[in-house]
C-alpha cells in the first residue's frame, strides 16, 4: 500500500545504507499504522550532479527526500506520528542532517490503487482482501512479512 521513494541529491547511498533506510521505513510504517510489512515498498533514486536547484541556484549540500504514497483513511494524529517517525528514521539511517531531510506524504484512495494485481481494501479490511488472493501469492506475502 505505501510506496516510498527515497531521492538523494549530492550523495550516493551504498547498499548497506539503502538496506538500513528501507528496513527503517518499513518498520516505521508497520509500527505506526499496523499495516503488514509486505505492503511497504521503498524505491531509491539519485539526482545527477548539478541537477538540484533551490531558489534558482544549484544546491551543493547533501539532501534526502522521502515521498510516501499511502492509503487514505488514517487519522491526522497517526499521519503526524508517521511523518515524524519517518524523518527520524531517515536521518538516523542516512547520516543526513535533519534540516536537509524532506518528507512528504500523499493520501491515495484505496479504490485508486492496485497492488499484487488487486484493488486495495479500505483500511481495516486487509484480512478479507488477503484471503481473496491466490494461495501462492498468500505464501509469498507471508514470507515477505517475516
Amino acid at each position: 500500500m505505501p510506496t516510498y521513494t527515497v531521492k538523494t541529491s549530492n550523495i550516493k547511498l551504498n547498499r548497506i545504507k539503502k538496506n538500513k533506510i528501507a528496513k527503517g521505513i518499513t518498520a516505521t510504517h508497520n509500527k505506526i499504522t499496523g499495516a503488514n510489512s509486505y505492503f511497504a515498498q521503498v524505491i531509491f533514486e539519485e539526482n545527477e550532479k548539478n541537477s538540484h536547484y533551490m531558489g534558482g541556484k544549484i544546491v551543493k549540500d547533501k539532501q534526502i527526500f522521502l515521498h510516501g504514497q499511502i492509503r487514505a483513511g488514517r487519522t491526522p494524529r497517526t499521519k503526524n506520528k508517521l511523518i515524524i517517525a519517518l524523518r527520524n528514521s531517515i536521518t538516523k539511517n542516512s547520516g543526513i542532517k535533519k534540516d536537509n531531510t524532506w518528507v512528504y506524504l500523499l493520501d491515495l484512495s484505496p479504490k485508486q490503487m492496485i497492488e499484487y494485481g488487486e484493488i486495495l481494501p479500505k483500511s481495516g479490511k486487509e484480512i478479507s482482501w488477503f484471503n481473496s488472493l491466490t494461495k501462492s501469492l498468500q505464501i509469498k506475502l507471508k514470507k515477505i512479512d517475516k
